[in-house]
């Protein structure tokens, strides 16, 4: 391949803006899918390099040392018998149609020697093709085949689906363009730049190598990750013009805005002390979630003392001078302002009636058709509650039984209220503000914030045993009720969110002191039904296998192991995973599964043969010294084992139950 002639490629597609959410993971497929056609058809070497591009209005991939022409392929193909190809020496027409098949004349066939006797042989040179020509015919098959969770028609006769109309394209290798035609449009060597600051210029490129450059003339950073970076700094750079001020990290809404910006800047904003009476979760998720400003805070990070400023940073898509910066500080403001004042009157009007007067309401509120309402679903995680805190309470757990009782009557209350109807982010929080600002015990409120954590493997668990009861309850009462209906999750499809609510369970239970088992929890929320029982056992085993391997890390034979002899205590089980990955390289781990690889072969081959292993040793039996000595260092060794095995794995009692087996193999020796 290095002796062919090799050029850069670079391919372009152009779009009406795509939503910040879908523009990564089709940046990486699309890369990884020209590089592999570009792999498959024999264009470039195995691991070629390649980088690509990405902003609201195009995605791009850039690859390098793409050869002008495939290479030709020699086949060798084997024909018809030589007693079938001729006929006292004249070629038979089975000849002449595996020449032509081959395209060779007949008298280059050669005669090969194989099991089945002699055979006819041909070499077969198939010519490459250019690199043009099938990147022109390949391509358009890879734009198709992208996964977008939606696809849209747009223009009328044409068949192409994608994420958002096209507008243009470009696929050029090395100076010349590539004749790539998708949804109408066929590509060139001209690209667009920003559409307010840039207007409707083309932007020609002359070669792959130039196409970031030309773009950033065209004030479009296509670099996701220089894009995140120059944010990053504007960021930096505008809290700093006011002495104590941060912005606080937030790594999410960075992200988001990298996909929703070309040419990011930033400004910093304010907004009227008054509003910082509002508690800081409603007022940060204003700002974040619905008007993507970043919440500024002063303080050091480092001690975690910061508190919310009267300030927001908001990141643009344009730039501005000193007046144009101020008209649209003016009206962000205002914006943020009248959000604000909503959140005031919601919080203020909501007060007027307490959340105990509330409980009624839920009545009115669907949880699921067939399982009713959240006053019936508040009900039944109440009970749940009572029967778990009878369980941990008898395990050393501090429970306050009244307060969690009281969080869960009172839990999804807040959902009548008008502050979550309009910022339903924050269901769950809000309730646990609106109880302390109603006098309800600490306990209870802290429970009632929590009930929804974790919402990921990242986020924290509930901070008390109550929350993390409340938690599960809650989790636990909703799996069951959507299993019973048979509503449970399919392949990739899991509409009620079941697999997050296990993975909470799972989670709280690996990370805080709450002693319950997957298989209690599961027959506490179903009752005596048998068959759901074990259903919805398999289905936290599935999560727990989830949590080993992707929260801590685990090696899938690690985890596997690890579940092959138990996966209903979520803790044990992920400190018996961190045990045997500690100790799994280790002289006696190797040793002692080795001896008992043989010991379960044995016993295999016993069963097979109709013969029963021993129940005990029979004492009177044993003749010889070394036996006796073996059967007492047994006995001796078999209390310490059980004494280990009865207690959760750690990593020192998995040593000393290695050092047990060793000993116990040396003694088999002597």
């Amino acid at each position: 391949m290095s002796e062919r002639v090799m050029a850069d490629f670079l391919f372009e597609i152009g779009l009406e803006e795509v939503p910040a959410r879908m523009i990564a993971g089709a940046q990486a497929e699309l890369e990884q899918r020209v590089v592999k056609m570009l792999e498959r058809e024999r264009l470039v070497r195995l691991g070629a390099v390649a980088k690509s591009f990405a902003t609201p209005r195009r995605l791009a991939v850039w690859v390098e040392d793409v050869a002008e022409q495939q290479e030709d392929v020699a086949e060798e193909l084997v024909g018809p018998s030589v007693k079938v190809a001729y006929k006292d020496g004249v070629a038979t027409p089975a000849a002449v149609a595996f020449a032509k098949k081959a395209g060779v004349e007949v008298a280059a066939l050669k005669t090969i020697t194989n099991a089945k006797g002699e055979y006819l042989a041909a070499t077969s040179v198939k010519a490459g093709r250019g690199a043009a020509e099938v990147i022109a015919a390949e391509m358009p098959k890879e734009l198709a085949g992208i996964y977008w969770a939606k696809n849209m028609y747009w223009r009328a006769g044409r068949p192409e689906r994608f994420v958002r109309p096209v507008r243009w394209m470009v696929a050029m290798l090395g100076e010349k363009t590539v004749p790539v035609e998708f949804g109408g449009y066929v590509a060139g060597s001209v690209t667009y730049g920003h559409r307010v600051l840039f207007g409707d210029a083309a932007i020609g490129l002359k070669a792959p190598g130039k196409y970031e450059d030309a773009l950033l003339g065209g004030f479009v950073v296509a670099d996701v990750e220089a894009r995140r970076q120059r944010i990053r700094k504007a960021l930096d750079h505008v809290t700093r013009t006011v002495p104590g001020l941060r912005w606080r990290e937030d790594h999410e809404l960075v992200d988001k805005l990298t996909q929703l910006t070309e040419w990011p800047s930033a400004l910093l904003g304010g907004f009227e002390k008054e509003y910082l009476a509002l508690p800081e979760e409603v007022l940060v998720t204003v700002m974040r979630d619905h008007q993507n400003y970043f919440a500024v805070e002063t303080g050091s990070p480092k001690t975690g003392d910061g508190k919310l400023a009267p300030h927001f940073v908001a990141v643009l898509n344009t730039e501005a001078d000193e007046a144009g910066v101020a008209v649209i500080r003016h009206g962000n403001e205002r914006v943020l302002r009248a959000r604000f004042n909503d959140a005031r009157f919601f919080w203020e009007f909501d007060q007027r009636v307490p959340l105990r007067e509330r409980v009624k309401l839920l009545e009115n509120v669907t949880f699921q058709k067939d399982l009713g309402s959240y006053a019936a679903k508040a009900e039944r995680v109440r009970e749940l509650c009572k029967r778990l805190a009878s369980k941990v309470e008898g395990r050393g757990v501090a429970v306050d039984l009244n307060a969690l009782l009281d969080a869960a009557s009172l839990a999804k209350t807040d959902l009548t209220t008008e502050l979550v109807k309009e910022f339903t982010e924050l269901q769950g929080e809000v309730g646990g503000l609106y109880a302390r600002a109603q006098g309800i015990s600490p306990a209870a409120c802290d429970a009632i914030y929590d009930q929804y954590r974790p919402v990921s493997m990242e986020d924290r668990i509930p901070r008390t045993a109550e929350g993390q009861l409340l938690a599960i309850a809650d989790k636990a009462d909703t799996i069951a009720g959507m299993f019973g209906l048979g509503l449970e999750p399919t392949g990739s499809k899991d509409p009620f969110a079941l697999r997050r609510a296990a993975n909470g369970i799972v989670k709280i239970l690996g990370e805080s002191s709450v002693e319950l088992g997957l298989g209690e929890i599961s027959r506490a929320a179903v009752g005596g039904n048998e068959e759901l029982v074990r259903k919805i056992e398999v289905f936290f085993a599935e999560r727990l296998e989830f949590y080993l391997r992707e929260a801590k890390g685990q090696a899938y034979d690690v985890v596997k192991a690890v579940l092959a002899v138990g996966a209903d205590d979520v803790r044990d089980a992920s400190a018996r995973a961190e045990a045997v990955t500690a100790v799994r390289g280790s002289d006696d781990f190797a040793a002692v599964s080795s001896a008992f690889k043989r010991m379960k072969n044995i016993l295999t081959q016993a069963r097979e043969k109709g013969i029963s292993a021993a129940g005990g040793v029979n004492a009177s039996l044993l003749k010889e010294p070394t036996e006796k000595a073996l059967a007492e260092k047994s006995a001796e060794l078999a209390e310490k084992v059980k004494g280990l095995r009865g207690r959760r794995a750690t990593r020192r009692r998995w040593r000393r139950l290695l050092r047990c087996g060793r000993r116990w193999m040396r003694s088999s020796r002597r």
